[in-house]
């Protein structure tokens, strides 16, 4: 199994730089583990190893009941939908199912050589960190979802081995009610670990505590670099801030230059400074071209890799603009912290072949270029990796309060000042990947706070100035998103006495459904369907009615994921052609699965991330930058007459599109019954509705009507196909 360690890069070309400058000491590896109630005493004895970056569900030998943890929003929900009575509510984090509170984990190591300062950088670990090196207290981190840096230079030992132990809460309810664990209604259990890269950062007076780097494009090409530099030592120093900046995997200098500065003994200062890179070429989906920023003070180094790019929506068009140019996001979502509950999971998320299979293959193939991680954040390797496969990243805090759904039965309130300062965190780990286009602040909420407090208070700190998606709060910024989430197939679980049917889609307005969010602003549709299947084709949770509705209680699975995929393929279609949105993602693509799951994703086989073939088949399609859509959903088709159809297409791509639209009847063999041609045109990034008089042949039973558009110009020259499920049926005339 292919493992990853993030390292500094260092070319022959910046060697003036590097020389006796930081030192990156990977602590990645198996350590060792032990568990407790008691969070004082430090374990007499480890006897189980795990992976770091990793989970405790890893160790070796296993852990009983770990991640068994029932989080006061899981409850609410169970009591939302008569599954638990009122009386299982509670007020605190949740009802833990284990007989402990805290996992301690415990390495070595020894350092290359001395240095001034020694920085422990832990990237994420849940619920909580304590961190002691050779038997001294550190300090503690609470947040879950950023880095925390600690000082360990009075701990250290330069020579021989140093021991390091980190604690942290085996589940969220260890943690002050202030900090947030995250807040998911539909997670079943909560897994703890130090879920992303451990290192030790040794470097000398002074020290470079963070780089940002902000691409800019107009009138020409470069970035604003702001340095955030310590002297932790007890004299001044006057020294040389130097940059320079190559194409990333080659040595050649794009620019340099140099500033000299002083800083007091133990001041903390910020130094910015633009940097001019004529010539550079942009990153976009399309060309992912990377460049880095080596950055020296002569005692210490930075190497930060960036994009130059922009991103922004616009509120007067409803459109989102990268690199100044119209441009649409087609993608899906990532929930990876109900991944890691799945008992599959193990440590999938840290292989760096699988990961580029699910980010970079895949998504390809399905014609996607933008994700959204969904409640909760990945490790920074998967940044890293869609930074380099070009993908957009709409990255969302693990925040979901749940608004009014929940018939008052929860309100979840945050400490508007630790909230602050845990998205601050978030920002500064995240803000120097191309690929991170929209802080998304929370999911499905309702908080004001969020709107009138925290992220104005945070905004101004990125400076690149991305949008801010806000959910079902206000937008706060003139020209944020607004996300909207059109269950439609909704209406068939539980008792509705109104049920959603396809036929609706037939010149159907969705007003009603937009009124609920904010409107005037660009839109993003990242979550639609309500027809999640378990990976063995199974209802889910929440699905169990809609497929007895559609399909009776006697579908097989292969039924039921037929139907899944031709009507996800045909709701994409349906979002895409109207051209309301300025983003569609699919929910979900990858997730965690459970027989007592209320979601799950389109796998087959997750181990291997396989598809299921009919969603890989009528999805693709969907998501095709040229889309087709038939504008037709009546369960049957009158034989021996003409009818007029109605074909939508789309075109993403910045170029015309130009070919032959075929209308075609087959029946479930295969076999032409009818077909009808002519050609079609697009403008780039355009629309056009098609209306094609076809004669419907003689005949009965069961058959396929499709559209192929077959393009003879533009980037792809592949066919889109929409296709829709009819039988034939006589007139009532007849």
């Amino acid at each position: 199994m292919s493992r990853y360690v993030r390292g500094a890069i260092c070319f022959c070309c910046f060697a003036t730089l590097c020389a006796a400058q930081r030192l990156t000491v990977s602590l990645d590896g198996n350590w060792q583990i032990a568990d407790s109630i008691s969070a004082a005493d430090v374990p007499n004895s480890f006897e189980h190893t795990a992976p770091v970056p990793g989970l405790a569900h890893s160790a070796t030998p296993a852990f009983p009941h770990v991640d068994e943890f029932d989080s006061r929003e899981h409850i609410v929900n169970l009591v939302h939908n008569g599954d638990l009575p009122r009386s299982a509510l509670v007020t605190s984090a949740g009802v833990s199912h284990q007989k402990r509170s805290y996992f301690w984990y415990r390495t070595t190591f020894t350092v290359p050589s001395k240095k001034t300062v020694a920085i422990l950088k832990i990237n994420k670990a849940q619920f909580g960190t304590a961190v002691w090196v050779n038997g001294k207290l550190i300090g503690e981190h609470l947040p879950c979802f950023s880095a925390a840096y600690m000082d360990v230079t009075d701990a250290i030992r330069w020579s021989g081995p140093n021991e390091l132990i980190i604690r942290i809460g085996a589940h969220p309810g260890v943690l002050p009610k202030s900090v947030s664990a995250g807040t998911d209604f539909e997670k079943i259990r909560w897994t703890p670990g130090i879920y992303d890269d451990v290192s030790l950062l040794l470097s000398d007076n002074p020290v470079l505590e963070t780089v940002q780097v902000a691409p800019y494009i107009s009138p020409g090409p470069g970035i604003t670099v702001q340095v955030k530099l310590k002297n932790f030592g007890k004299a001044a120093a006057s020294f040389d801030l130097k940059y320079a900046v190559h194409p990333w995997k080659s040595s050649d200098t794009t620019a340099q230059t140099s500033a000299r500065l002083s800083l007091a003994a133990g001041e903390e200062r910020a130094f910015s400074r633009k940097i001019d890179l004529p010539g550079a070429k942009l990153w976009s989906p399309e060309e992912p071209n990377l460049y880095v920023l080596n950055t020296s003070t002569g005692g210490d180094s930075a190497s930060t890799r960036f994009g130059v790019r922009t991103f922004r929506f616009d509120t007067a068009t409803r459109r989102a603009y990268l690199n100044g140019r119209l441009y649409f996001m087609r993608g899906s979502n990532i929930t990876l912290h109900r991944f890691f509950e799945d008992p599959l999971s193990g440590t999938l998320p840290w292989n760096e072949a699988w990961v580029r299979k699910a980010l970079v293959e895949i998504p390809k193939q399905m014609h996607w270029n933008a994700f959204r991680f969904c409640i909760g954040p990945v490790p920074d390797k998967w940044l890293d990796i869609a930074d380099e496969a070009g993908l957009l990243i709409q990255n969302e805090y693990f925040v979901w309060t749940g608004g009014h759904w929940f018939g008052g039965d929860y309100e979840k309130t945050f400490d508007d000042s630790e909230l602050i300062g845990e998205y601050k965190e978030w920002m500064r780990d995240n803000w120097n990947h191309p690929s991170m286009v929209i802080w998304d602040a929370n999911n499905e909420s309702k908080n004001l706070d969020l709107t009138t407090k925290i992220i104005p208070a945070v905004r101004s700190l990125d400076l690149s100035n991305r949008p801010w998606e806000n959910s079902y709060n206000p937008p706060v910024g003139a020209n944020d998103p607004a996300e909207y989430h059109p269950y439609l197939f909704q209406s068939l679980h539980g008792k509705n006495s109104h049920p959603f049917e396809m036929s609706q889609l037939e010149g159907w307005d969705d007003a009603p459904f937009r009124a609920s969010i904010p409107t005037g602003h660009a839109e993003i549709l990242n979550e639609y369907g309500w027809l999640w299947l378990n990976r063995d084709g199974s209802p889910t949770k929440l699905t169990g009615d809609v497929y007895a509705k559609l399909l009776g209680p006697e579908a097989t699975a292969q039924q039921r994921l037929e139907w899944n995929a031709y009507l996800l393929a045909g709701l994409t279609e349906f979002w895409r052609a109207y051209r309301h949105y300025a983003g569609i993602d699919h929910f979900v693509y990858l997730t965690g699965c459970d027989p007592q799951g209320f979601t799950c994703d389109n796998f087959q086989d997750i181990r291997n991330l396989k598809l299921n073939p009919y969603f890989q088949d009528y999805v693709s399609n969907a998501f095709a930058p040229l889309g087709v859509y038939i504008n037709f959903w009546r369960p049957k088709l009158t034989a021996g007459g003409e009818h007029e159809f109605e074909i939508m297409l789309v075109n993403d791509d910045p170029e015309p599109a130009a070919g032959m639209l075929t209308l075609e009847l087959v029946d479930p063999q295969g076999k032409m019954l009818a077909q009808k041609s002519e050609p079609f045109r697009i403008a780039a990034l355009g629309q056009m509705t098609y209306a094609m008089n076809f004669d419907v042949p003689e005949g009965s039973g069961k058959c396929i009507l499709r559209a192929v558009a077959q393009p003879s110009t533009g980037q792809e020259h592949k066919p889109t196909i929409s296709r829709r499920w009819v039988e034939l049926a006589q007139s009532e005339a007849q």
